[in-house]
């Protein structure tokens, strides 16, 4: 698993994002590469926003008991997985100003580092430790850049 703390390992994923290209097509999947990358956007901005609403305490349960651990874990996610509505982005994106976004999300969270994220809440999940938070945002970004062949 790359580490998103890591300099080396975040300069990789941001040097894949930049082989991207406005008419790139996923190898599964629906999203265009645009809103691909506003797809990945949505976990930055729980983490760092205040743009979504967060889950009831009843869906909140459900969500840390049965999908926490398939989100956090160093499994990576099967093609043409399910995803959460508010990762659902249906409208056409601005293909520069997601991979903007998305590069300054990187690079923002590699410089905070892990001790910042120990123990910090997620959005939807409660308390991760911060080979948690490597996880899902690690993993997610694997998932997508993969399946643009990058």
């Amino acid at each position: 698993m790359k580490n998103i703390f890591s300099p080396q390992d975040s300069e990789q994923f941001i040097e894949r994002i930049n082989q991207l290209r406005p008419d790139k097509q996923p190898q599964w999947g629906k999203m265009s590469v645009a809103q691909m990358l506003a797809h990945c956007n949505v976990t930055y901005e729980m983490m760092y926003e205040d743009k979504h609403k967060k889950p009831g305490m009843i869906l909140r349960w459900v969500l840390k008991s049965f999908v926490k651990p398939k989100v956090v874990n160093e499994e990576m996610y099967p093609k043409n997985n399910r995803t959460a509505p508010q990762f659902i982005i249906s409208d056409e994106r601005d293909f520069e100003k997601e991979k903007s976004r998305l590069i300054a999300y990187i690079r923002k969270t590699q410089q905070l580092g892990a001790a910042h994220f120990e123990g910090r809440e997620s959005h939807s999940f409660g308390a991760l430790t911060s080979t948690e938070w490597n996880n899902m945002c690690a993993k997610h970004l694997e998932h997508h850049l993969g399946q643009f062949g990058v």
